[in-house]
């Protein structure tokens, strides 16, 4: 495979895992671009032992867990969260636009699952967007995680569990 091919077939793919973990589309962008420049780079050694996909995927989580783990990416995201600019992921769904009472709501509903998912450790995040977002099996996470499938349904739980008791919060507020 040359590295226009991979990044033709899998470039969509990565930038939407890349788009679930950070959570925003500039973050997003950038996470695919370096996730898509690594896996160039290292293609001349790439094994075929896994599917170029899987293999791309665990770049991608394994870049996104060495941003979200440094001090000042931490330090950035306080910041961009005090600038009090829209969020450019928003998109109204074509035709109608919902009534402004719900459009509200679903603000506020979605606000409450991004503070929610911010609340994981990366590990258990990737896991759970992997899952959910991705329709993963718990085989390919394991393979794209590098971890055996005991420890993905370990990490699993303990996301859906977090997610579910920080939503729950949001509600009794």
């Amino acid at each position: 495979m040359t590295p226009e091919e991979l990044v033709r077939r899998h470039l969509d793919g990565v930038y939407g895992l890349a788009l679930r973990l950070t959570g925003n589309p500039s973050d997003a962008w950038d996470l695919a671009q370096e996730a898509m420049l690594k896996a160039v780079r290292a293609l001349p050694g790439f094994r075929g032992e896994a599917a170029p996909s899987t293999w791309l995927y665990r770049i991608t989580v394994n870049a996104w867990k060495n941003k979200s783990q440094s001090a000042l990416s931490k330090w950035w995201r306080s910041l961009a969260s005090l600038d009090g600019l829209p969020d450019e992921a928003s998109s109204d769904p074509p035709g109608r636009d919902p009534a402004p009472d719900r459009e509200l709501e679903l603000l506020e509903e979605r606000a409450a699952v991004e503070r929610a998912m911010g609340s994981l450790a990366p590990e258990d995040r990737a896991a759970l967007v992997l899952r959910e977002m991705e329709s993963k099996s718990y085989q390919e996470i394991a393979d794209i995680l590098g971890v055996p499938i005991g420890t993905v349904k370990s990490r699993l739980y303990r996301a859906r569990s977090t997610l579910a008791r920080e939503l729950e919060k949001t509600d009794g507020a």
